[in-house]
C-alpha cells in the first residue's frame, strides 16, 4: 500500500549536476549488495535497453510529492484471519517502512525527446533508506524494461520508464513519462468531497435528469478506470510479473474531469515490488522483496512452484476486486464514509468467516 503526502515548492526548472552511473555500452546497471545469513553476496541486475542514462540528458523541477510504503511485519497462519482482544481472529502486523520516494516534475533536455514531460522518482541512497531501497530501485528498473521490450508492443496502461541515472549520494532517480499528475486516490477524494459539499450547502440542482446525467458520467468515468487498470494489470500477468502493491495510488490519471472520459487513459505505476513469475525464478527462490508473497503462499498451502504462482496471481486479482470496491463506494458517498483501508478489514472479516 502507498501513502502519498503533497508536497510542493516553486514551479520553476532548474538544472542539475549529478555523477554518471557506472554503465555498459548502453546498459542501466545497478549494484545491489544483499546480506545473507553470514555472508555477503554482490550481483549486478544489468537491463539491456535505449534508456536515458546521462543526468545531462535530464532538467528537474519542482517537488511534487512523497511516497511511504506499510510494511507487513508478521502473517497469521491462515493468511486472512484477524485479531481482536476477545476472540479467536487474528490480524497481521503492519508497520510503516523505512523507504522514503520523493516525486519530482521535469523534462528531457537532450536528443530526439527533447521537451517530453517526465516524472522523477527518487529511492534514497543506502544511508538514508538502506539496502532496501536500491533493492527496489532495481527491481522497478528491471520490471519496465522487461515489460516495454515485449515483442507484443508497449502497453498504454502501464507508465513509461525512459530512463535514470544514481547521484553521488546514491540517490536512484528514475525517470518517467509523465502520465498525468493525479491518481484514482486523487479523483475519488476529489469527487467525494464535492458530494459532501453539495449536501451541506444544499446545492443539490432541482433537474432531476441533470442529476442522472452526473451519475452516468461518474459511472462511466469509474468502468473506463478499471478497465485500464485491470487491462494494464492483465498485460503484466501475460508477461509473468506481478504488480503486489496495486491500490487507488497505483494508478495515474490524465485527466479527473468525468466530461473527458473519453480521452481518460489510466496507468499503473509503483512496481518496485513486482514479482518474477517464471518457473526458473520461483524454483531458485531469489527475491528478496517477495519473501512475504511467499510465507503468505506457503501458509496458504502452496508448496510447488506452480501453486505459488497461481497464488501470486491470485493476490493480485484480490486486491484489483480492493480497488473495484473502493471505486465503486468512494466517488458516490460523501467524504469519510468510506476509505481503502475499512474495505481491506470488512472484505478479510467476511472472508474468515
Amino acid at each position: 500500500m502507498i501513502l502519498v503526502s503533497p508536497d510542493c515548492l516553486s514551479n520553476s526548472y532548474s538544472s542539475m549536476l549529478f555523477s554518471r552511473n557506472p554503465m555498459l555500452s548502453s546498459h542501466l546497471c545497478f549494484t545491489i549488495r544483499r546480506r545473507t545469513f553470514r555472508t555477503k553476496t554482490s550481483r549486478r541486475l544489468c537491463v539491456a535497453s535505449s534508456l536515458i542514462t546521462s543526468p545531462e540528458s535530464f532538467e528537474v523541477g519542482r517537488l511534487i510529492g512523497s511516497y511511504g510504503f506499510m510494511n507487513i511485519t508478521s502473517y497469521s497462519a491462515g493468511g486472512m484471519d484477524f485479531e481482536y482482544s476477545g476472540g479467536q481472529l487474528k490480524v497481521q502486523d503492519v508497520g510503516e517502512g523505512s523507504v522514503k520516494i520523493r516525486l519530482y516534475e521535469g523534462r528531457i533536455a537532450q536528443g530526439s525527446l527533447r521537451g517530453t514531460p517526465v516524472v522523477f522518482k527518487v529511492y534514497p541512497g543506502q544511508r538514508a533508506g538502506g539496502i532496501e531501497a536500491d533493492m527496489m530501485a532495481a527491481n522497478e528498473l528491471n520490471a519496465h524494461a522487461v515489460l516495454q521490450s515485449s515483442s507484443k508492443g508497449a502497453c498504454q496502461n502501464l507508465l513509461m520508464l525512459v530512463g535514470g541515472f544514481e547521484t553521488k549520494t546514491g540517490e536512484q532517480w528514475l525517470a518517467f513519462r509523465n502520465g498525468g499528475k493525479y491518481s484514482a486516490a486523487d479523483y475519488a477524494k476529489v469527487t467525494s468531497e464535492k458530494i459532501s459539499k453539495s449536501i451541506s450547502t444544499k446545492e443539490n440542482s432541482w433537474n432531476h435528469f441533470e442529476q442522472e446525467q452526473k451519475i452516468k458520467r461518474r459511472r462511466y468515468f469509474v468502468i473506463k478506470l478499471l478497465q485500464g487498470a485491470i487491462t494494464g494489470l492483465a498485460y503484466m500477468h501475460y508477461h509473468d510479473r506481478l504488480h503486489q502493491s496495486l491500490g487507488p495510488s497505483s494508478v495515474v490519471l490524465n485527466t479527473i474531469a468525468e466530461r473527458e472520459a473519453p480521452y481518460l487513459v489510466p496507468r499503473l505505476r509503483d512496481l518496485a515490488f513486482s514479482v518474477d513469475l517464471r518457473i526458473s525464478n520461483l524454483e531458485d527462490g531469489r527475491g528478496t522483496l517477495s519473501e512475504g508473497l511467499w510465507r503468505r503462499a506457503i501458509a496458504a498451502g502452496a508448496s510447488t512452484p506452480m501453486e505459488k504462482r497461481a497464488f501470486g496471481i491470485a493476490d493480485d486479482i484480490y486486491e484489483a476486486g480492493l480497488l473495484l470496491a473502493y471505486l465503486a463506494f468512494v466517488p458516490f458517498c460523501e467524504a469519510g464514509i468510506v476509505d481503502a483501508l475499512s474495505l481491506q478489514v470488512s472484505r478479510n472479516m467476511t472472508t474468515s468467516d
